[in-house]
């Protein structure tokens, strides 16, 4: 499978609203994107430029999540009015609510066969729904504070939750039970969603970071430190192989979770960037923010089929993604432990900074080079390498590349990881492969502290160039002024 990509392109933009987008969400059938907003309403965007929006007014107060059903043929909608409400995106609006909280309701969603609705709420509770007559069915209970948001696993067995208790937490949804709690985000955490395989959850928090585990080994996967201000939502690209997320620094960033890396940084918005989401084929996302407005972008990643893509996502649904090993026929291991710092352009082997930036000024989309050379960036662990043949995306000559390991700009076809005989027939001792896994962790400590060493270090040197420069200039004035303090005969 070859695969190429482009810049993303803004395709076209929407206002309509009064106050701040909460949330944006395509229909399957590509002719609708429905958004909530602050100001209590909620709109479906008809992708037809000819065809005018609706406006559906019902909530008494914001309206703070919408989604689509998977048929398309009902909206879901949460607001601070403490009510859900389920519309037919139609001209006429209909639609029924039932109060489904005691606290305002942070989120709605869909499982995949939309049958069931599981909702969020600052009650500190989750609930799950039948979308018929919107019967309940079950509560969870164990945050201690307010819950921002929750979705369900592909498959429809488990259920994500992110919390302002700074808890990410998955659910058995047949046991009722929290079956694993991560406690690795040092804010609140505001989203969280499942990978398209069901293997892995990324989460974004108000500590600037995006994090993504392996949901089976509870191991934290990767860490990207990309944006500046508070990350409040993030969408996976349907092939597992991308994530976009939407932060307060106004900026949307793309990350590549095959290379662990950022590739594109994309501005549009006038203040935060609140919300985004992938389309259900991946060939557009959108995004909302606090100016208002809605605009629709072009992916731009031309893979030749995402039908493969899922299909391999869901063979390798059996391996552990961060370790190393693939199943035969895997050509993809899309998820190693990396950690991406926004303190690093990631750059070329000559340090040269090549991050791409694609900003939106009126409409129109320009492409800015850094030059500012890399600070930190974490290698690859060496045990986390795929051991079966990997392809190297054709990559834009502006695309950025990990400093330890310049890519050609051109397709290639990596050679497999030499084996040794003991790993072929599955004969390395548990123990001595544990031992191995927490040095590499170590290494990596090692590797972050030295780099935040590195940058300080910088840092204070520069302070006392500036020390040096400042009393310099206060010596030279004070040398021109000795002949006006002379005593006068």
């Amino acid at each position: 499978m070859t695969s190429a990509m482009d810049d993303p392109t803004l395709e076209r933009h929407f206002k309509g609203h009064r106050d701040t987008i909460t949330s944006v969400d395509f229909n399957c059938n590509m002719k609708q994107i429905a958004t909530g907003s602050m100001d209590s309403c909620l709109m479906i965007w008809n992708m037809k430029p000819q065809m005018r929006a609706y406006r559906f007014v019902g909530h008494k107060d914001a309206v703070t999540s919408v989604q689509f059903s998977p048929s398309g043929h009902l909206v879901a909608s949460a607001s601070r009015d403490k009510t859900v409400r389920l519309w037919v995106p139609s001209v006429k609006g209909e639609s029924t609510v039932f109060r489904a909280h005691t606290g305002t309701v942070r989120s709605v969603s869909f499982s995949g066969d939309g049958q069931t609705l599981v909702t969020a709420s600052d009650d500190k509770t989750l609930k799950v729904w039948t979308v018929h007559r919107q019967k309940f069915l079950f509560s969870l209970n164990q945050h201690i504070n307010w819950v921002r948001c929750a979705r369900f696993s592909p498959d429809g067995r488990l259920i994500v939750s992110a919390s302002d208790d700074k808890t990410v937490k998955i659910w058995d949804k047949n046991s009722q039970e929290c079956i694993h709690s991560f406690y690795d985000h040092g804010g609140y955490v505001n989203y969280a969603d499942f990978h398209p395989s069901g293997t892995c959850i990324a989460a974004a928090s108000t500590d600037n970071t995006v994090k993504v585990w392996d949901i089976r080994t509870n191991r934290l996967l990767q860490h990207y430190q990309v944006h500046s201000g508070v990350v409040n939502s993030l969408s996976f690209h349907p092939s597992g192989n991308f994530l976009i997320t939407a932060s307060n620094d106004s900026t949307m960033k793309i990350l590549d979770l095959v290379e662990g890396r950022l590739l594109y940084t994309l501005h549009g918005h006038q203040g935060p960037a609140t919300c985004v989401a992938f389309s259900r084929t991946g060939e557009y996302f959108a995004s909302g923010g606090s100016d208002e407005q809605v605009m629709v972008w072009k992916t731009n990643f031309k893979t030749t089929d995402y039908g493969e893509v899922l299909r391999l996502q869901q063979t390798a649904a059996c391996i552990d993604l961060g370790g190393g090993a693939a199943v035969p026929g895997d050509s993809r291991n899309p998820l190693l432990p990396r950690q991406v710092s926004s303190d690093s352009e990631l750059c070329d082997g000559q340090g040269r900074g090549l991050c791409t930036e694609v900003r939106s000024r009126s409409g129109s989309l320009t492409r800015s080079l850094s030059s500012r050379p890399s600070q930190t960036q974490t290698p690859r662990a060496p045990s986390a390498r795929p051991s079966s043949a990997q392809q190297t995306r054709t990559q834009p000559q502006t695309q950025p590349q990990t400093q330890n390991q310049p890519q050609p700009q051109t397709q290639t076809q990596t050679q497999p990881q030499p084996q040794t005989h003991a790993q072929r027939e599955g004969m390395v001792p548990a123990a001595l492969a544990s031992t191995l896994e927490h040095i590499v962790a170590q290494l990596d400590v090692l590797t972050q502290t030295v780099a935040i060493l590195e940058q300080r270090l910088t840092l204070t040197e520069d302070k006392l160039k500036e020390c040096i420069d400042n009393q310099h200039q206060i010596n030279l004035q004070l040398h021109r002024r000795e002949p006006d303090l002379q005593p006068r005969d």
